[in-house]
C-alpha cells in the first residue's frame, strides 16, 4: 500500500467521517457485551421468523441504541431485534441508522466465531457510512462512499482498502457458511465452465466486506435477507469500489421500503463481474 492511500485512511476527508472512530468504540463496546455471553452458557429463542435470537443480541443492541442516541440526538434508528417503526412514521425519514447487533446469530449459537455487528447511516434511501466490527477477530471495517473504505485490526491504525479484480481466471467467491441455497450452488457451478473457481465459506456481513478488501471478488446472495443485513456492508463496499446489487436486473438494493426485506443480491469487485 502507497503512503498516500495509507495517510487517505488515517485522515479522513469530511465531516460525515468525524463519526468513523466514535462509531468503532461504540461497535468495539457492543462486541465485548458479545463475547461476554458467547463465552458461558445462553439460551436461544426463536422469533416469529423462526430465526434465533439471544441474550447476546439484546445487549449488543441495546449498548448500540443507548450511544447513537447520544452521538446523534434525534437520528431515528432502524434495528433488527425489537418492534420496528411503522412505515406511516419512517416513511418521512430522510436521515436514520440502521443497525443489527449481532449479525450471523446462527454462526454465534452455532460457535463458529464469525458473526458481526453492523452500523450504517442511510440518507434519503443509499447507506452514506457503514461500520462492520468482527468481536472474536477484532477486525473493524468502515466505508463512506466518495471518501473510500478502512481496515483495522483492534485498537491499530486504519488502513485504506479496495476492490481487487480477478487475476486471469481465478475467481474467488463466498458463499454463507448457514444458508448457501441449491440455487447457490448450481449457479456456482454454472460459473466452472468459464472461471476456476475456488468457493470460501463465511457467516455475517464480513463476506462483504472481504470482497471490499479485495480478499474475494464475489458474494452473491439467493436467499433472505434484510436491510440491517447489507445497509452498512454495501457502504464500505461501494466506498471500496465494488458494487451490491439486485440479483437479475443489476438495480441498486432499496431501503426503507414498507416490506424490509432485501431480494436477491450480489456483492462484487465492479458491474463487469459475473453475476446472478
Amino acid at each position: 500500500m502507497s503512503a498516500a492511500a495509507d495517510a487517505a485512511g488515517s485522515d479522513p476527508p469530511d465531516d460525515l467521517l468525524a463519526l468513523r472512530d466514535p462509531l468503532a468504540t461504540l461497535a468495539a463496546a457492543a462486541g465485548e457485551a458479545i463475547l461476554e455471553v458467547y463465552a458461558g452458557d445462553f439460551d436461544v429463542r426463536l422469533k416469529a421468523d423462526a430465526s434465533p435470537v439471544t441474550q447476546a443480541d439484546l445487549r449488543s443492541q441495546a449498548i448500540l441504541l443507548a450511544g447513537l442516541r447520544a452521538l446523534a440526538p434525534g437520528t431515528p434508528v432502524l434495528a433488527e431485534e425489537g418492534a420496528a417503526t411503522p412505515y406511516a412514521e419512517r416513511r418521512a425519514w430522510t436521515r436514520w441508522w440502521c443497525v443489527d447487533p449481532l449479525d450471523g446469530t446462527r454462526d454465534f449459537v452455532a460457535r463458529s466465531g464469525e458473526f458481526s455487528v453492523n452500523v450504517g447511516l442511510l440518507e434519503r434511501g443509499r447507506p452514506v457510512l457503514g461500520l462492520v466490527h468482527a468481536p472474536l477477530e477484532g477486525v473493524t471495517y468502515a466505508g463512506a462512499p466518495g471518501h473510500g473504505a478502512w481496515r483495522r485490526e483492534g485498537d491499530g491504525p486504519w488502513r485504506a482498502v479496495r476492490v481487487a479484480p480477478p487475476e486471469g481466471r481465478r475467481l474467488r467467491v463466498f458463499a454463507s457458511r448457514q444458508h448457501a441455497g441449491p440455487r447457490t450452488l448450481a449457479w456456482l457451478r454454472g460459473l466452472a465452465s468459464e472461471w476456476d473457481v475456488e468457493v470460501l465459506r463465511r457467516g455475517s456481513a464480513m463476506k462483504v466486506c472481504l470482497v471490499a478488501d479485495g480478499s474475494a471478488h464475489l458474494y452473491p446472495r439467493l436467499g433472505p435477507t434484510s436491510e440491517w443485513d447489507t445497509a452498512a456492508a454495501e457502504a464500505i463496499l461501494v466506498a471500496a469500489g465494488g458494487v451490491l446489487r439486485r440479483a437479475g436486473d443489476g438495480r441498486p438494493l432499496a431501503y426503507n421500503k414498507r416490506d424490509l426485506r432485501n431480494p436477491d443480491f450480489y456483492a462484487a469487485w465492479g458491474p463487469e463481474a459475473p453475476h446472478p
